[in-house]
């Protein structure tokens, strides 16, 4: 199932309204990032929040592009002064979302997505109200430990701290504006292009856009 291609007026489209902040988490293992980077891929006027990280940095990964890679001392020293919009401590190390970086995207006019957990979300949804959110749900406990175990990063204590992890989070979902079962990789990339499409078409979203148009009515 192909996901719907994204406007060619996009920019356009941004004109006179305010980007809207989209988080989405899941447990880990539920196949989030590969949701996350088809999402990108139609969607290049979508922005993606890059978190900054106390946990080591993988082969595959990239400085920059992954995560910012930093110190315990050195998140400390951000989260005491105010940088982060969000944080959390998650199997044992930091995750943090920067404050000045949704910011300029907001008043951009740009949409900007944000791979955070459930403990980041609920200080983005007090945060920023108007805010949309996902969760992403495994088909079963079964399929995520499958996927955990198949993918070969994680030691076994690791394995199993993810899955307790999974167990706390997963019981959360009801604080989520909207749900995807990651069942069917096709589908549930389709299901995730519609949200996005939703919340750039929600009120807030338009609000002055729809102010200058209907300018245009007064007598």
């Amino acid at each position: 199932m192909a996901v719907p291609p994204v406007m060619e007026n996009a920019m356009e489209a941004r004109v006179g309204r305010r980007g809207s902040v989209i988080v989405i988490s899941a447990p880990s293992g539920a196949g989030k990032t590969t949701l996350v980077k088809r999402l990108l891929a139609s969607f290049p006027d979508l922005a993606f929040s890059v978190s900054y990280t106390t946990r080591g940095q993988r082969p595959e990964e990239v400085e920059g592009r992954d995560y910012f890679f930093v110190s315990r001392p050195r998140f400390e020293g951000m989260v005491e002064r105010g940088e982060f919009v969000e944080w959390a401590e998650v199997v044992g190390q930091l995750y943090g979302t920067a404050r000045p970086v949704i910011e300029g995207a907001q008043a951009a006019g740009r949409d900007i997505l944000l791979d955070i957990d459930v403990q980041g979300h609920a200080q983005v949804k007090q945060r920023l109200p108007g805010s949309v959110s996902v969760f992403v749900l495994p088909p079963s406990f079964e399929e995520l430990e499958r996927r955990l175990r198949c993918r070969g990063l994680d030691s076994e204590p690791d394995i199993q701290r993810r899955l307790q992890a999974a167990r706390r989070e997963v019981p959360r979902w009801p604080e989520y504006d909207y749900l995807i079962v990651n069942d069917l990789l096709a589908v549930a990339t389709q299901e995730l292009a519609a949200v996005v499409t939703a919340a750039r078409l929600c009120r807030a979203s338009q609000e002055v856009r729809a102010r200058e148009i209907e300018k245009t009515f007064e007598e």
